[in-house]
């Protein structure tokens, strides 16, 4: 109780511990930190925005908004962070926990100090509450960062971070997206929220995964797949051919009655035809829930039982494990202290395929229901395997042993409180990322930041084939080949459309090329770019279009990005 209190004690009086990349392997610091980080209260929300005029606004509470406004904060300006929800840190936060990163060199600035915070927290010895260190193989005591943790760790130390700082949080505040963005010619001037608080900016940015201040700025945008036409491309648009993974590996009927067309078709099954390979469509990738499970006993809750419980929405599964396939624990990835990060896997899973389409462009409302059907669905799968009688023993008594984290997302009956929105509405500017520019076919200027994941694409829908077997299609996993730049051209709208608005998550890319740069390390790398653009387009007096690439450049490389690698 004692080291409680002084714990936060530690956090109210405000003290300053700078805890960068240089320093952070002290003894001394680690322990400080350490003690620190896990007692952060969730700081206070002002109760109004004011009338003062910020800097620069952030809308969004994602990992890269966190990055903005911490990055704005250490160039001597003044952030706020406008948040719709009220737990920082988006997926990272809410679940994936297994971080996509590819090569790891390609990650620094404030991302890898995220990383490195969090290996901070678990080389204290009273992290590991479920596990010794030495039995979890990717904790290695050498290593400078850590890229698999807890979700709550995560939310502990970005609220760490933003409370060291002194940034300024408005939390649960919407954008009114009718009417809540004031513009002066092609400056934003202020934003609304449906509360009514007013935040006024020299410099915005759109930090949120649905592009939502972005759209309402009347900048240009898409939603779903180009066409490989489009952009000379060859894995955009329909990917019948391509969809080799996550695949149905034996045939299985689609049919309500197995082999009869007149019966209708299955649930999570779609009527149409699925389109010609390389053609455009409206169709977005599938979302899901990162859950983080367990088998400790004492800290493990029973799958829940949704009331709209309905088995033969997984009857397609129920066959499909008919069959003989037996991955459903191939992506239950080892987190600390005896967790997961739960991702889809294999032809019916995690991944509610088709059931997003309407999601980026949705009112808040349609929104909701969408989360909550996706959420049902995923709860129900989850019950379906560990209950019903139509899964086979072995699957089913392996299954029953796992349950949600009692100690993780404890406000919200332990389920992820972020859906992952892999893909919503992306930016049109003047230059758009592309398969292209990933693969180093075409040139790509005024780098500010790397990626290196694959570009991967979850499946887009699930259709009824030649035979009358259900198929998925939209999944794509190709390497680019190594490490590729990101230009800042691609964060910054076109000059006649906003001049103080800057999207470093819904950024310009094409489909496919997003399916890599979608990466929340990636995120946290352009947050910090485009914060420090915007810095240096208020103090150069310039729109965000002509900011110094030279000074960009120089800036970041002194805050440790990585823009090149071998």
């Amino acid at each position: 109780m004692t080291e409680m209190t002084d714990r936060q004690s530690f956090i109210r009086q405000g003290s300053t511990v700078v805890v960068g990349p240089k320093m952070l392997r002290t003894p001394l610091v680690l322990a400080v930190f350490h003690l620190a980080c896990l007692s952060v209260a969730q700081p206070q929300t002002p109760a109004t925005a004011g009338d003062g005029v910020y800097d620069v606004v952030i809308y969004g509470c994602t990992s890269a908004a966190i990055a903005a406004a911490i990055q704005t904060k250490r160039m001597g300006k003044d952030p706020v962070i406008v948040c719709p929800e009220t737990h920082l840190g988006g997926l990272t936060a809410g679940g994936l926990g297994w971080t996509d990163s590819g090569r790891k060199e390609a990650i620094g600035g404030f991302a890898r100090e995220f990383y490195q915070r969090v290996k901070a927290h678990y080389d204290g010895p009273d992290a590991w509450v479920y596990q010794r260190p030495e039995e979890y193989e990717r904790y290695v005591p050498e290593d400078d960062a850590m890229w698999v943790f807890e979700p709550h760790v995560a939310e502990q130390v970005f609220e760490y971070m933003v409370e060291e700082a002194g940034v300024t949080v408005f939390r649960d505040r919407w954008l009114d997206r009718r009417a809540g963005v004031r513009k002066e010619g092609t400056r934003i001037v202020s934003i609304r929220t449906l509360d009514g608080d007013t935040y006024q900016g020299h410099v915005f940015i759109d930090a949120s995964y649905e592009g939502d201040l972005m759209a309402a700025s009347g900048v240009s945008y898409t939603v779903g797949r180009e066409s490989n036409d489009a952009y000379g491309e060859t894995m955009n648009g329909v990917q019948k051919r391509w969809a080799v993974y996550h695949q149905f590996d034996h045939p299985v009927s689609a049919y309500v009655i197995a082999g009869d067309p007149t019966s209708g078709l299955l649930p999570r099954v779609h009527g149409g035809a699925p389109g010609e390979d390389g053609q455009g469509d409206h169709r977005v990738q599938a979302y899901n829930f990162r859950m983080c499970l367990t088998t400790v006993p004492e800290n493990r809750v029973p799958f829940p039982r949704p009331d709209d419980y309905d088995p033969l929405q997984y009857e397609l599964l129920a066959r499909y494990l008919d069959r003989g396939w037996r991955g459903v624990f191939n992506k239950f990835d080892p987190a600390p202290n005896r967790k997961t990060d739960t991702n889809n896997h294999g032809a019916f899973s995690t991944d509610n395929i088709g059931q997003n389409y309407e999601y980026p462009e949705a009112s808040y409302e349609r929104r909701r229901e969408i989360i909550a059907e996706h959420a049902n669905y995923q709860k129900g799968l989850m019950w379906f395997l560990a209950n019903d009688q139509r899964v086979p023993q072995n699957v089913r008594e392996q299954m029953a042993q796992w349950g949600l984290a009692r100690d993780e997302f404890t406000d919200n009956d332990h389920w992820p409180h972020q859906i992952y929105v892999r893909e919503a509405r992306r930016m049109v500017g003047d230059f758009v990322m592309t398969e292209l520019h990933l693969r180093g076919l075409d040139p790509t200027p005024r780098v500010v930041g790397m990626g290196s994941y694959n570009m991967d694409s979850h499946n887009v829908q699930r259709y009824v084939d030649a035979d009358g077997n259900a198929r998925n299609e939209g999944d794509i996993q190709v390497n680019p080949g190594a490490p590729y730049p990101i230009s800042y051209l691609a964060l910054v709208p076109k000059a006649s459309e906003a001049t103080n608005l800057l999207v470093p998550v819904s950024l310009s890319a094409s489909h496919i090329a997003y399916g890599s740069i979608r990466m929340e390390p990636v995120f946290m790398i352009l947050g910090q770019s485009a914060a420090t653009a915007a810095v240096l387009a208020i103090e150069d007096g310039v729109g965000v279009q002509q900011v110094s690439y030279a000074r960009l450049q120089r800036q970041l490389l002194e805050d440790g990005q990585v823009l090149s690698l071998p």
